[in-house]
């Protein structure tokens, strides 16, 4: 029977991904030619003079002086052309103009493509996946005594409304965040090698959510670990960022193995990986059987690694080490909330494990409110968002482990609004900081917030579109992050009354009691939200400078083709909202857009339990209220008049100062309870012992074979006599021996 999408545009979905690959083969090509060149487009050519005064970083405030924020290694940018390392070198990279014009235009036309068959799903009206199979991919051995069949996994590509909304967002904000690069980037004598990586990162993510089978989406899933390795790591010759990439590439294999072993018990129970095959028939699993608890805690594994949550959230707060944009990218509008979306993916699953989604929002509360707190001490401006993006994470989950799953997917949406313009904003501040350092030949930090304040002044468009973000992720309406977090807040308590997945239990606890802790624990994460963004605001932009007397001369906006992206992302935070407008303003505009337009993709439990309007109103009145009181904590407590700047003595940090700045010793805990022992084991067990028992025997065999070797050589001293009453000897011996 034809699908409704036949003849559309949907016809072309194969072309989404395809086009930012189709970008990463053509500036790889680029890049490839520019490194060739000896000089200024050499990657490595200039690391200790000025090309590199503009340099994000992920070390600690002490490296950050000595390294990081001088004019000693890095990327180059500036206010100005005069300001990048190439033309103080005489001569831009090669191929700007070509990389400039590709990078963003595969994205963006990507984009169209999305937008068209967008239109044409409204038009058509389709609610069914429309499958596009390109090619057989794996085929394994059939035995037909198996009732299971053969592994058939075909190459296909699946458009339906959930994996539309993620690819409209993947593609939408990348295009911004694509813009913004190339004034960002643009003097980086790596430039066309990292358009390559980033565009080769929008592809393995849109293979991710556009795969019609868990194996064609674990390859995107990947890919983007790949394409975080080597952008995170993207100025490879300082050794911190080399690590950064390194250890978020490792950190993330551990989750990866959760996401295989799901998949395995999937095929061996059901026979299929096609994500229609398995939905289909997920209720053969058997509703709250041990089989499909233990399927949905391997798939949630390999989410708390690509999304960064309790234990292994490690990595995304070193992610800061690779350019600004990158992080705008993978803390957005891709990797990390590739979790988010898996997760609501297997809804069909999760919805016959309710131990499995209790243990979702479980961890995912503890994330929140355990990040939150780490971000109220953070110093580094990146440092505050990376924290804060761990912390909305853990939101997300929340939500879809309540088995609300269109308002855990509603906040990844707002999220990738504000929380693109709070990282690109942070990016235009370290950019002015920069330009302002360069011309001065300063070394001190440019990330540290304690360097900035007063900067309303030389960047107004920056602040304003930073406090909307700011109002947006605290919650305060009519933002978008008012309407997202609260629908998770609200679901979640709604859901602790009466819900199948109250009257569940989680390690003995009632799930009703689970999920009112949870809330809690989102109401406190709210709290903290509201405080710590608040603070990144008022010593950034509020108080008097601190950038110093000289430096603030140099200080001004970005150039347009950075704070264009700042404004459309400005209107989306304020807008983006209104997507998913609550059921009491029905008499006022469309309410539940989002909501009715996901409902064909995702499973409902059964037993659900919304929330009256009375109780919705209260909800909102007291998470609004958390909001207010979070700025306002925020506002009275802190005097950035105050603040000295971060080379100058500072007050002694009270013991909850030190841990919350230190965040809790987690890195230095892992690295005594596992890197270290680890090494120890594989350097004096490993090599010194079991190899070296090895080359010992194979040593000693070696040299008894030698002695042997030793006299056989003595022997033969080339004198045929002697050879004649050897012989002769010999036979004597053996006749003896025979005779005896």
């Amino acid at each position: 029977m034809p699908h409704p999408l036949d003849g559309t545009a949907a016809e072309y979905v194969w072309a989404i991904p395809v086009l930012p690959l189709l970008g990463f083969a053509i500036n790889g090509a680029l890049s490839l030619f520019t490194a060739g060149r000896p000089g200024p487009a050499d990657p490595g050519a200039h690391q200790d003079d000025h090309s590199s005064s503009l340099r994000d970083s992920s070390h600690s405030e002490a490296e950050s002086h000595a390294s990081d924020h001088g004019h000693g290694g890095g990327s180059s940018h500036g206010s100005d052309p005069a300001a990048g390392s190439a033309h103080a070198e005489g001569g831009a990279p090669r191929f700007v103009g070509l990389v400039s014009f590709v990078g963003p235009a595969v994205v963006a036309a990507s984009f169209i493509l999305a937008v068209a068959i967008f239109m044409a799903m409204l038009a058509t009206h389709a609610d069914t996946p429309f499958v596009q199979r390109t090619f057989p991919w794996l085929v394994g051995v059939c035995d037909h005594n198996d009732n299971l069949g053969c592994l058939i996994v075909d190459w296909s590509w699946q458009i339906d409304r959930l994996s539309m909304l993620m690819v409209l967002v993947i593609t939408g904000v990348g295009t911004l965040i694509h813009i913004f690069s190339v004034g960002y980037m643009r003097e980086d004598p790596g430039y066309a090698r990292y358009f390559a990586y980033l565009n080769l990162f929008v592809f393995f993510m849109l293979v991710l959510v556009l795969g019609a089978s868990y194996p064609v989406l674990f390859v995107g899933w990947e890919g983007v670990g790949l394409c975080s390795y080597l952008l995170i790591g993207f100025w490879f010759n300082d050794k911190a960022n080399a690590d950064a990439g390194k250890k978020a590439f490792i950190v993330n294999r551990i989750g990866d193995f959760g996401l295989l072993m799901a998949m395995f018990m999937i095929f061996a129970n059901m026979g299929t990986l096609d994500f229609g095959g398995v939905f289909g028939n997920a209720a053969s699993l058997g509703a709250n059987s041990p089989l499909v608890t233990t399927i949905c805690l391997f798939i949630f594994l390999g989410c708390v690694g690509k999304s960064a949550q309790i234990p292994l959230y490690v990595w995304l707060p070193d992610a800061m080490a690779g350019p600004t944009p990158v992080s705008a990218l993978i803390h957005a509008a891709t990797m990390v909330t590739a979790g988010v979306y898996l997760v609501a993916r297997s809804s069909a699953l999760f919805v016959l494990a309710p131990a499995a989604s209790l243990t979702v929002c479980v961890i995912g509360a503890l994330t929140a409110i355990f990040a939150a707190t780490i971000g109220l001490k953070q110093w580094d401006i990146k440092k505050v968002l990376a924290y804060s993006t761990v912390s909305q994470l853990g939101y997300m989950f929340v939500g879809v482990g309540a088995q609300a799953y269109v308002a855990g997917m509603f906040h990844l949406v707002t999220h990738a609004f504000f929380k693109a313009l709070l990282f690109l904003g942070a990016g235009s501040v370290i950019y002015a900081m920069h330009a302002a350092y360069h011309e001065t030949h300063s070394h001190d930090d440019a990330q540290d917030m304690r360097n900035m304040g007063g900067l309303r002044q030389y960047m107004p468009w920056t602040f304003v579109l930073m406090w909307i973000a700011t109002l947006a992720i605290a919650g305060i309406p009519p933002f978008a992050g008012f309407f997202s977090k609260d629908e998770i807040l609200g679901t979640v308590f709604a859901r602790a009354q009466g819900s199948d997945l109250a009257s569940a239990h989680w390690f003995g606890i009632p799930g009703s009691i689970v999920l009112y802790a949870c809330y809690a624990m989102g109401l406190a994460a709210a709290l903290l939200t509201a405080i710590y963004m608040t603070r990144l605001m008022l010593y950034t932009f509020h108080g008097k400078n601190r950038t110093g007397e000289a430096e603030s001369k140099h200080l001004r906006e970005a150039p347009w083709v950075m704070t264009g992206p700042l404004v459309v992302l400005g209107v989306l935070s304020l807008a983006g909202g209104f997507l998913n407008v609550p059921s009491l303003l029905g008499n006022i505009m469309p309410t539940e857009t989002l909501t009715h337009w996901l409902e064909p993709s995702l499973s409902v439990a059964p037993g659900i339990v919304e929330a009256g309007t009375s109780q919705e109103v209260a909800l909102i009145l007291v998470a609004v209220a958390i909001a207010i009181v979070g700025i306002a904590i925020a506002v009275v407590r802190l005097k950035p008049d105050a603040l000295k700047p971060a080379d100058e003595p500072q007050p002694v940090d009270t013991p909850i100062e030190s841990l919350l700045e230190h965040k809790y010793y987690v890195d230095e805990i892992y690295d005594r309870g596992i890197v270290r022992p680890l090494l120890w084991f594989s350097r004096s067990v490993l090599w010194k012992g079991v190899d070296g028992l090895i080359d010992g025997t194979v040593n000693f065999a070696a040299w008894i074979w030698r002695g042997l070797a030793v006299v056989g050589s003595a022997i033969q001293d080339g004198q045929v006599g002697v050879y004649a009453w050897v012989l002769v000897a010999g036979a004597i011996i053996i006749l003896g021996a025979f005779s005896l």
